[in-house]
């Protein structure tokens, strides 16, 4: 019998009337003779609400508190769907993070899954019992505090579990009905992908696509778990294919460029002057790996002898904290002025097959400066590259990509 896990989003479960939709997919592949474990969100705007509350009641709040605050809203959703599935025939039972057990570091609000016990839900599978699990949270081992993953954790712990119970695959259901070449509203010829190379899906994830969380994926490559994406939205009796995220000796025949991915929340910052000697680099992102700052695309420029131009980009959110974090380090840095925009985008083209070609990044190059759009920076790597250009470009610019690479629906 052939083991599988569900999870359901936000949007998949805002309503009671939706969580018996989601119980009548689940009906089904139990009635196809699979032991099914479900992980599920809170109903969409819950988990704001709550964070809003924690606000309300102490700005400066415990994060320990914080989190059992916001995990409870997968607690109802996951009594809510055990319920539904139960008035449907199906036996269900509901598991908190806490219950299975869900193990994580102690890091409050953002933590990672360090094991899972799977035994229980195991148990239940032998009973003819699903499992409806909440997401998004665990338990520190150590002080038994309820732990919450982050935004998006929901699609990281139904990976996990997929890998701790060693099901066959896990089927994400989400709005929308499978992993697209770029954002079908900013490009209406965008195609729905059949199947997808982990290494593409981390690529396009961490670039800007927002249809799964960057760690979930990372899980599913590491552990090998194939992942299924698939919208909840389908008729349950007819479901459609969604798009297979997979190893890629699993794909037949690798495009050059699968997909597109932007990202609009990107800030560039410009050191200019800097000493040209060993040190200076780790003077600079020192501090702001210290701070938690992500720094993305570097570019570094020797602007006359013996002096350097550093180019960087960061979150939007980190813009100010990073700029006013090296003007307080300007001593040890010793570089003559600094500037920042944060009108920038980041586009990225991704594909496997990017490893069996060349010339991939130069015809995009070319295909960009006929449009007028002119490229502030690049980095690239085996598998993809990207460039930054003035936010107003954006769509320009993902439109131009995608076109010249033939990931135009027909």
């Amino acid at each position: 019998m052939s083991r599988l896990v569900m999870k359901f989003g936000g949007t998949s479960v805002a309503t009671v009337e939706r969580i018996h939709n989601v119980a009548r997919h689940v009906k089904r592949e139990v009635d196809a003779g699979r032991e099914v474990a479900v992980v599920v969100s809170a109903m969409a705007g819950k988990t704001n609400e709550l964070v809003a509350w924690c606000k309300e009641a102490a700005p400066l709040c415990d994060q320990r508190e914080y989190d059992a605050v916001v995990a409870s809203g997968e607690q109802v959703t996951a009594g809510l769907l055990a319920m539904a599935l139960q008035k449907a025939g199906v036996s269900a039972r509901s598991w908190l993070g806490w219950q299975a057990p869900i193990y994580t570091n102690s890091t409050h609000g953002a933590a990672r899954i360090e094991s899972i016990d799977g035994s229980g839900i195991i148990e239940g599978f032998s009973r003819g019992e699903v499992a409806v699990i909440a997401g998004f949270q665990g338990v520190h081992r150590e002080t038994g505090r309820i732990t919450t993953l982050g935004r998006g954790g929901s699609d990281t712990s139904a990976v996990a579990i997929a890998a701790a119970i060693k099901a066959k695959r896990c089927d994400i259901y989400t709005d929308v009905d499978g992993v697209y070449t770029t954002d079908p509203r900013v490009v209406p010829k965008a195609r729905r992908m059949d199947k997808i190379a982990f290494e593409e899906m981390l690529e396009m994830a961490s670039l800007g696509a927002k249809v799964l969380q960057v760690r979930s994926v990372e899980v599913a490559m590491v552990h090998g778990v194939q992942t299924y994406v698939r919208s909840s939205f389908d008729d349950p009796e007819n479901p459609g294919q969604g798009t297979l995220i997979c190893n890629e000796e699993d794909i037949v025949e690798a495009q050059v460029v699968t997909g597109i991915a932007f990202s609009r929340d990107e800030a560039q910052i410009t050191l200019r002057g800097v000493a040209d000697k060993p040190g200076v680099a780790a003077a600079v992102f020192m501090p702001l790996a210290e701070a938690g700052i992500n720094v993305d695309m570097i570019v570094q420029v020797v602007s006359e002898e013996g002096m350097t131009d550093m180019t960087f980009t960061v979150g939007t959110a980190d813009y100010e904290r990073a700029f006013a974090i090296i003007e307080k380090v300007k001593d040890a840095i010793g570089f003559a002025s600094i500037t920042g925009e944060k009108d920038v985008a980041k586009i990225s083209a991704i594909g496997i097959g990017m490893r069996s070609h060349a010339g991939v990044a130069a015809e995009a190059f070319r295909a960009l400066s006929q449009k007028g759009v002119n490229i502030r920076a690049i980095t690239t790597s085996e598998i993809k590259f990207s460039v930054l250009i003035d936010e107003a470009y954006t769509e320009l610019a993902v439109r131009t990509l995608h076109s010249l690479y033939g990931l135009d629906a027909a």
